[in-house]
């Protein structure tokens, strides 16, 4: 008797084309693609999100096709569709009469385990392959910091530049010589240099958003279906890698950590979502990119600025995850418990800076790491915001948001909620930082040198009453021994004053 076909799953974030699978097309082989409830409904996404993922995996489908592979493609309204990744795959092994089933390791934990344990249940052949994208295997990242204390991102990222040849001399020094030229990438934009033109792909998505709509998905922020900007696959997002290599890169470093009411994409490539669904690579990004610098046609600091991010930032984070999973999602090492304000979901509030980043991030499903990290953590954080909804409201909004990539940058680097074991220190700032690196302090409804009276910025008295309330925890922290100096220098009238006014500011959250 002729033994079934092998079924290969190809989830939403799995979209590389030049992946090993697809070098011979086998007539015993065929490709899934499953559009499910399970997946649009675990958090509440950005409507761009929903229509991004479907949209390219219906891309990648075709593509499949016409390469001559067999396809079954699931649609989110599919009469067949049972909206859960277990059924699905049941009934389509038993639709097959399967021999084989494999898949691509997931990079998030909940998948990871519904696959291995839904395997563990089956009487055909199961085995997952590696997806082929990242620099570093799961729990390599583990290993390399075994016998140390604290995992630092910049022992991580030597040791990658060091490995794959990356910004080095001859001599295998780091080219300009030293590692990291953070400090030459914290410019304020002026408006000039000029925001470069956006030249990203137009789709018009309106009949995919009315079928998202039908089946019942409940979702965040403008879908913006009929002027969707977003790269559906590996041409698109080279395109996009061009362009922003040839317009984006010189500028990047100056300008990777300003904030701007003038302009939302700033020099950043927008690549992150291109990147995490794999229709690109990070070593073919990270090449380009060096390869710009030694032509002469970028900086080295904004050449390096931006490798870190990818070679640098990217992996580690997947490490921290992939070595603190299951429960990291779970961290809550400061307690905090007071629930997301309402403006979370409309950017309706007089804080300009904040109400600048959640309306963008509702609008675009994108916002820079600054405001995400400096802007709305940075409120969250000195807020006591709860931790948890917070994580999955970062991993609802944002389109390239994947929990491997999102959870340490939430929990971790954003709110410490992991108790500092990614993080030296909280994040955190006052309004002096904001009005430092951006310009929305000058139309704001609040007074950025103001700590305390009516109109004083809420991130001035929380600032120094989230360091009272964490005295036990963050006075021994020596990076931390400057604030601490401050606040003892203060009189008690002061700190007393200071604290009424952080509680009269949380008191009225859902209006500031």
């Amino acid at each position: 008797m002729q033994p079934g076909p092998t079924l290969r799953l190809i989830l939403g974030d799995q979209l590389n084309p030049q992946h090993g699978w697809y070098r011979e097309s086998r007539p015993d082989v065929v490709y899934l693609l499953l559009e499910l409830r399970q997946e649009t409904d675990y958090v509440v996404h950005h409507a761009q999100k929903v229509i991004a993922i479907f949209a390219a995996m219906r891309d990648f489908a075709r593509q499949l096709k016409a390469a001559g592979h067999r396809v079954r493609h699931v649609a989110i309204d599919d009469a067949s569709n049972r909206q859960s990744l277990s059924a699905n795959l049941d009934a389509l092994i038993a639709h097959y009469g399967a021999s084989v089933f494999e898949w691509q390791q997931p990079d998030e934990w909940r998948l990871d385990a519904q696959l291995n344990e839904w395997a563990a249940r089956q009487t055909i052949a199961c085995r997952a392959v590696d997806s082929e994208h990242f620099y570093t295997a799961r729990g390599e990242v583990a290993e390399l910091f075994a016998d140390r204390k604290q995992w630092l991102l910049e022992h991580c990222y030597r040791m990658l530049r060091r490995r794959h040849g990356v910004l080095l001399d001859p001599d295998g020094k780091p080219e300009g010589g030293q590692w990291n030229f953070d400090a030459d990438n914290r410019k304020s934009w002026p408006g000039d240099p000029p925001e470069p033109a956006d030249c990203r792909p137009r789709h018009d998505h309106s009949a995919l958003w009315r079928q998202i709509q039908a089946a019942g998905v409940v979702t965040m922020g403008q879908p913006q279906a009929a002027d969707f900007r977003w790269s559906l696959n590996r041409a698109e997002a080279l395109q996009q890698l061009d362009d922003f290599i040839d317009s984006g890169l010189p500028h990047f470093g100056d300008y990777q950590d300003a904030l701007s009411g003038k302009s939302w994409r700033l020099f950043h490539s927008l690549l992150s979502f291109a990147l995490n669904t794999k229709m690109i690579g990070p070593r073919e990004v990270v090449q380009r990119a060096e390869q710009a610098w030694r032509e002469g046609r970028a900086p080295l600091a904004a050449t390096e600025g931006f490798i870190r991010q990818i070679l640098g930032w990217r992996e580690y984070v997947r490490g921290v995850y992939w070595t603190r999973m299951p429960g990291y999602v779970e961290s809550n090492a400061l307690g905090h418990q007071r629930p997301l304000p309402r403006w979370f979901w409309s950017g309706d509030t007089g804080m300009a800076c904040l109400s600048a980043a959640i309306g963008q991030s509702l609008q675009q499903a994108y916002a820079h790491h600054i405001q995400r990290l400096m802007v709305i953590g940075n409120f969250a954080l000195l807020a006591g915001l709860d931790p948890q909804p917070l994580h999955r409201w970062y991993l609802g909004i944002y389109i390239d948001a994947f929990e491997w990539v999102e959870a340490p940058n939430t929990l971790g680097m954003s709110q410490f909620a992991d108790g500092g074991q990614l993080a030296t220190k909280p994040y955190v700032s006052s309004a002096a930082y904001l009005d430092r690196m951006g310009d929305h302090c000058k139309g704001c409804r609040y007074d950025r040198k103001a700590r305390t009276g009516a109109r004083a910025c809420p991130f001035n008295a929380l600032y120094w009453d989230f360091f009272e309330r964490q005295a036990e925890r963050l006075r021994g922290n020596h990076r931390l021994a400057m604030v601490y100096r401050n606040l003892d220098k203060m009189t008690p009238e002061a700190r007393q004053a200071l604290r009424e006014q952080a509680a009269a500011t949380l008191a009225r959250i859902e209006t500031l």
